[in-house]
């Protein structure tokens, strides 16, 4: 059976902010540019490919931003009502939007011509996204419908109305074109699959849905409405796998960062939270000045934009390392079969929380104390513990509980002469006004006593120690009793005050 290590317990301490890898990394997108737009900034996307500018959705326009100036390269403003969800497709060579009259518009990203009009909803439109094959368009509109549309075309070739309320959350499966996911003011998420025209899956999620997110794997979908969020396990039939209930208001928008490994959320409480997906553990969070209605972040995870119900639009910047590059470049790089690196390409590869990792045995590298106790030798832990480079309080007390627990305390401090007892006494002195080793303590001083009572007087220096403990024992007592006698003398006052403002 394998010897265990001597436990030092760790003291409570009053733990201060500290910053971990995480949150030093957050915290480097700095400086943030705030724009002030004519309305509430309703939708932020990037465009998937490089340099990545974002579109901006407010009022009656769609602006795109460049990712190197922040400042507006383009401005899409032929719109006749309030303009929502502007999106890039997926070569970010279109764009797609909506309005309040219903009508969706694509435009070209280069000269902003009308390229097509989509007609067909009757109440605004606040969900428009170009589906994984580029072909067709997804809509959700206030009319309770869902519509797929054929670009080539302009015709609507699939309609789905089976919710009860207004749809203002929808996206399509990046795994599979034909599935899409939409969330409703009715409470309810529903998927669809294009091929037949009732929705296989519905997930309730307990509040009216603003936002929707799906895994690229297409496994699993993340709904937000009211100050919840949720992720449904949709290969398990719809099954709510973890509800996020961080936030004070309404959750009105989320997106990934460019691995889909954080969440990043806004809220209406006026913050931006971003959480681990492994376990879905908050590792930062920033305030704003204003209720947020729609965050971005860029596939290159650079520039982190958020929009406000105010019409400020923030847009913070993270400056990239050159090691941080090269470290990407060489991840992206394509491993060939058959060549040594594909051999070795799961060297470095740590283990998850979910895998069964086959345990080795270590040997164990045990402190001098903790050898000595091994073999049974209590009197040589004892002195090793009390030499200068371990004589830490700590480590102390907790060779002496553990001598206590073998019943080898007795045995670690008989028949010593002056000078091996000195150190012991010496840390009996020091520590034993301490209120985290005072018990302890106490008890070791009376073994001690018990030991040497007969002996006591035939060394000045050991007499001399034990006077010592003896006053400090002492001066602990009284203060302890003068501790007691002025709070009872509080307590006499504050009774006396109350009832004086009771009399009153």
């Amino acid at each position: 059976m394998d010897y265990k290590k001597t436990v030092v317990k760790k003291q409570a301490k009053v733990q201060t902010s500290k910053k971990t890898a995480e949150t030093r990394y957050w915290k480097r997108f700095k400086s943030p540019i705030v724009i002030k737009e004519y309305a509430s900034v309703t939708s932020i996307n990037f465009s998937p490919v490089s340099p990545y500018d974002f579109a901006v959705t407010s009022s009656t326009r769609v602006q795109v931003y460049s990712s190197k100036t922040h400042q507006p390269k383009k401005t899409i403003s032929r719109f006749k009502d309030i303009a929502y969800s502007g999106s890039f497709r997926q070569d970010g060579k279109l764009i797609v939007a909506g309005d309040a009259t219903g009508l969706i518009q694509m435009f070209d990203g280069s000269s902003r011509a009308i390229l097509r009009s989509f007609r067909g909803h009757e109440l605004p439109t606040q969900i428009t996204q170009f589906t994984i094959d580029k072909s067709n368009i997804l809509s959700a509109s206030d009319d309770k419908t869902v519509r797929i549309w054929d670009i080539p075309t302009g015709n609507n070739v699939n309609l789905f109305e089976e919710h009860e309320d207004y749809v203002r959350a929808g996206v399509v499966s990046q795994e599979n074109p034909n599935l899409v996911i939409s969330g409703s003011y009715d409470q309810t998420v529903k998927l669809w699959d294009m091929r037949q025209p009732e929705s296989v899956m519905t997930m309730n999620h307990g509040a009216p849905v603003e936002s929707l997110l799906i895994y690229p794997n297409g496994g699993a979908v993340i709904s937000s409405g009211g100050p919840t969020v949720k992720v449904w396990d949709l290969l398990s039939g719809g099954r709510c796998i973890h509800t996020l209930s961080n936030f004070q208001k309404t959750v009105t928008s989320m997106c990934f960062d460019g691995a889909a490994s954080r969440l990043v959320t806004g809220s209406l409480d006026q913050h931006i939270k971003i959480y681990d997906v492994q376990d879905y553990k908050v590792v930062h969070s920033v305030k704003y000045p204003a209720p947020i209605l729609s965050v971005g972040l860029s596939p290159d995870d650079t520039h982190l934009a958020a929009g406000m119900s105010n019409g400020l639009l923030s847009i913070r910047q993270r400056q990239i390392k050159a090691s941080e590059k090269a470290l990407k470049k060489q991840n992206q790089d394509y491993i060939k079969g058959g060549t040594y690196k594909y051999f070795m390409r799961g060297q470095s590869n740590a283990p998850t929380k979910d895998d069964f990792v086959v345990e080795s045995t270590k040997r164990q590298k045990l402190r001098k104390y903790d050898q000595f106790i091994k073999v049974f030798q209590y009197a040589n832990a004892l002195d090793e513990v009390l030499k200068s480079s371990f004589h830490t309080p700590a480590v102390v007390a907790a060779v002496l509980q553990e001598l206590i627990h073998r019943d080898g305390l007795k045995a670690a401090i008989t028949g010593r002469d002056d000078v091996s007892l000195e150190p012991l006494m010496r840390f009996l002195i020091r520590n034993i006004h301490h209120p985290r080793y005072t018990n302890l303590l106490v008890d070791v001083s009376e073994a001690l006593i018990d030991c040497y009572t007969r002996v006591f007087g035939q060394s000045p220096l050991i007499d001399d120690l034990l006077s010592r403990l003896t006053v400090k024992v002492k001066q602990e007592i009284q203060f302890q009793k003068d501790l007691i006698g002025t709070m009872a003398a509080l307590d006499m006052l504050f009774t006396k005050s109350g009832s004086a403002t009771t009399v009153k």
